[in-house]
Formats: structure tokens, C-alpha cells, sequence
């Protein structure tokens, strides 16, 4: 297993590589991205922190604009994990307001009298200063729904299962209240420790790509 990581990791290493400016056009429409972050190391470089997919068609350029640039928490998990540690590190008691779910318009109507505007627009935009500061990205390009979710889940499996691949004593997760983020060193809880890439999965990864 950890030399499929090793090699996954190398082979991210030689895609370009993005940060929140990203250029929409340069981005493919259908994809996987693999997310890296400062001070965080694996396999002798930059390791592996998220990686992410989307199931609707030609969303991959929104998805990575929810995380990035749109401050709607509600709208990425990601976003609402990182905004979780922040305020659990501050012992911040507005957290358990953080934690609802304000999309839907009866969800909104129910917790208005809970939810500060001015405040939680400061949240949003101190996770956005970290997101923007501490993360790169990089894509593979995976036009099938259905290879994206298969190689979304053991991808996620591969880097979760590599002891080369443990965070950093002060990476911000070890403040998640989300045990799964602590333990596992990546900012997501589902397909974690399950089916990893098989060396024919990575072989027709790279060839696909």
C-alpha cells in the first residue's frame, strides 16, 4: 500500500498545480482533485490532505469554487471542517451554531434567531484566509461519474491506510472535533481505511489522466 501512495503522490507531484487563483479554463470539467497543504509532508514532499470528486456533470470547476471562493459553509464540507477546528482551537462557543445546516429555507427560518450574520461572516472569511494561504491543488481529469466515485473512495482508502502519510504535530485538523479528521491526517471522514488502489487501478489512473 505504500508503494502505490509513494507512487500516487510522485505522480501528483509532476501535474501543475493550483492555488485559489485558479484559472476556470485550465481546469478540466470532470475530475478528481488532490489537495496539499503548507508544512504538511508524505513520502518526502508534499502529502496528500483531501481528495475530492463531484457527481454532477462538468461540476468539478463549482466545486472547487465552493471551497475556494464562495463563504457558504453550508455549501462545502470542507469549508465547515475548517471553520470547526478554528473555533473548537478558540473554544468558541458559536461552533455549535457553526454545525447547523442553514440551506434549506425552513432550516433557515428555524435557527435565524441562533445565527449572528456579521460574526459568522467573519468565520467565513478566516476560513477562507487559511484555505488561500495553506492549500494547493492539483486535478486528474476522470470524465465518468462512475470511475470518479471508484477512484474518489480508494484513493482516499490508499492515502488514509500509508503510515508515511500522518500529519505534522500543528496541522489545524488535530483541533477538529471530528475524530475521523484527527486520526486519519485528511480533512474527510467518509472512505477512509477501506479498499486501496491496486496497482492496475493506479496503472489505468495514470492513463486515463
Amino acid at each position: 500500500m505504500n508503494t502505490v501512495c509513494s507512487e500516487l503522490h510522485h505522480f501528483a507531484w509532476q501535474l501543475p498545480r493550483y492555488n485559489f487563483t485558479f484559472d476556470k479554463k485550465l481546469i478540466p470539467q470532470n475530475g478528481i482533485y488532490l489537495l496539499f497543504e503548507k508544512g504538511e509532508r508524505g513520502h518526502g514532499s508534499d502529502r496528500i490532505v483531501r481528495i475530492g470528486a463531484h457527481t454532477g456533470v462538468n461540476q468539478l470547476r463549482s466545486r472547487l469554487m465552493q471551497h475556494f471562493t464562495n463563504e457558504k459553509k453550508d455549501r462545502s464540507i470542507f469549508r465547515k471542517n475548517i471553520g470547526r477546528c478554528l473555533l473548537h482551537q478558540a473554544n468558541d462557543p458559536y461552533l455549535a451554531v457553526w454545525e447547523l445546516d442553514a440551506t434549506s429555507s425552513k432550516n433557515k427560518s428555524s435557527y435565524s434567531h441562533l445565527i449572528m450574520p456579521d460574526y459568522q461572516k467573519e468565520i467565513e472569511q478566516q476560513v477562507s484566509s487559511y484555505m488561500r494561504e495553506n492549500f494547493t491543488f492539483t486535478v486528474l481529469e476522470v470524465p465518468s461519474k462512475e470511475d470518479r466515485i471508484y477512484f474518489e473512495s480508494r484513493i482516499v482508502s490508499t492515502v488514509s491506510l500509508c503510515k508515511e502519510c500522518s500529519c505534522s504535530q500543528s496541522w489545524l485538523g488535530l483541533s477538529s472535533p471530528k475524530a475521523k479528521i484527527r486520526e486519519s491526517g485528511l480533512w474527510q471522514v467518509n472512505e477512509l481505511y477501506k479498499t486501496g488502489l491496486s496497482v492496475e487501478d493506479f496503472q489505468r489512473l495514470v492513463e486515463s489522466t
